[in-house]
């Protein structure tokens, strides 16, 4: 009796399996920074390229909205249906939790019913542009690893821009344009992630695919493809990760182009369904967005497996005798050797490129010390110092051998007394003069 849904179950088991072994980890794993192994000289470390999991970073963003005062509900507020101006229902009011809608909304567990979102106040100033800025800073470097999804609960915008920052939103540059006409709104012939090539990838294009108006209300998402882009090296299906990563490590302009600091969703006209803004019920042009979604990393240069949220900040914690936020320099004695970003190849180790306290091939030891392990120098007898860069004291004339100061040899004696009584005579014969 129950054989159909066995077997029901099982080909949705296989469907789901399936689906996961031709749709790989887009990063792949590199989730292991080091590990012991064992050679003629003991126990020594291997290490490996590493980066953390990739996860949901909109759970450690800020956001902030520009004209402060953009969101509904102060005043309360009454809002008209797109598709129908006569359905005016819709109350906006920040004092009313239940009537609210908030910023942190378009960021909390979707799935709610009714559904929870941020809200505009409505363009009750038309024609002037109901314009609003969305930025979403993390004070942290960040790399993407799957498409941005922007989810409306009103028409999606007539026109929009995604941007993004490298230095933490001090300059700014696009990264895609929308409209619903992009000659007209941007001068830009219109483009999809799929006219791109892998010498034409980081083109900022404009596209229409998302901007339709109130005839497509289901149609409520706005995104941006880095799959898609990805996929232009590592093939359909995310099969050839080596090109990609051989891409990514040989090529910084396409690793910073999957870089952010900060993203900013500037909103600049609001679904209208129509070619004319029916200006007796400005009421039902306004902007909802009820989910956004950001699927990413913490960039630790291929230093860290682990990226931790303190304080209300991230940071890597580093391996391979890196520090800083981005594990992007050497430790204070650590540095043997210029610092590296780590890279991905080869395939499926990569090279951690870490930073050493010496380094045979550079010769940093110095008075002939003998670089050990490439962590520390093995220094002859009368040296010392990270670097045996510090002459050791001699004859017991004193016992910090980190201090880097020779002692005074017997043999410097009479000397240092002959000079100590010439300058005596010089200040009494000096003195004397004065007297007289």
């Amino acid at each position: 009796m129950h054989f159909p849904s066995l077997l029901s179950l099982q080909a949705l088991w296989v469907a789901l399996s399936h689906a996961m072994q031709h749709y790989p980890s887009v990063w792949g794993h590199y989730d292991v920074c080091k590990s012991q192994i064992y050679s003629d000289e003991g126990i020594t470390w291997d290490y490996m390229a590493c980066q953390p999991e990739a996860t949901d970073m909109t759970k450690y963003l800020k956001v902030k909205l520009d004209p402060p005062g953009i969101t509904c509900g102060d005043p309360p507020e009454t809002y008209c249906a797109l598709e129908n101006p006569y359905m005016c229902n819709n109350e906006c009011d920040a004092n009313t939790p239940e009537l609210a809608h908030p910023p942190e909304l378009m960021f909390d567990f979707e799935g709610r019913n009714p559904t929870t979102f941020w809200q505009s106040s409505s363009w009750k100033k038309y024609p002037k542009p109901l314009l609003v800025n969305i930025t979403l800073s993390w004070n942290k470097t960040i790399e993407l690893t799957d498409d941005i999804l922007i989810t409306f609960e009103s028409g999606r915008p007539e026109q929009m821009v995604l941007e993004k920052s490298l230095d933490f939103g001090r300059s700014w540059q696009p990264y895609q344009f929308y409209a619903t006409d992009c000659l007209d709104a941007f001068t830009m012939e219109p483009k999809t992630v799929h006219d791109l090539t892998q010498h034409t990838l980081l083109d900022i294009i404009c596209t229409e695919e998302y901007s339709r108006g109130y005839v497509w209300k289901y149609d409520k998402t706005v995104r941006f493809e880095i799959k898609e882009r990805f996929a232009l090296f590592a093939g359909p299906r995310l099969h050839n990760m080596a090109s990609l990563y051989g891409q990514l490590d040989t090529t910084k302009n396409l690793r910073d182009f999957f870089t952010i600091t900060d993203l900013r969703i500037k909103l600049l006209r609001p679904a209208t369904g129509a070619t004319m803004v029916d200006e007796d019920n400005l009421s039902r042009y306004f902007y909802a967005i009820s989910d956004i979604k950001i699927q990413g990393r913490c960039k630790c240069n291929l230093h860290a497996n682990t990226c931790v949220f303190d304080g209300g900040k991230l940071s890597c914690e580093c391996e391979h005798n890196t520090t800083g936020p981005d594990c992007g320099r050497c430790k204070k004695t650590y540095q043997g050797r210029a610092w590296s970003v780590g890279s991905y190849l080869p395939i499926p180790k990569g090279t951690a490129n870490i930073s050493r306290v010496c380094d045979n091939e550079l010769l940093r030891c110095q008075n002939g010390g003998v670089c050990h392990n490439h962590q520390r120098c093995q220094c002859p007898a009368s040296y010392t110092g990270i670097l045996c860069e510090k002459q050791k004291c001699e004859n017991g004339g004193c016992d910090d051998s980190n201090s880097g100061q020779g002692a005074l040899s017997p043999s410097n004696c009479p000397v240092l007394l002959l000079l100590l009584l010439l300058l005596t005579a010089l200040l009494q014969g000096i003195s004397c003069h004065l007297t007289l």
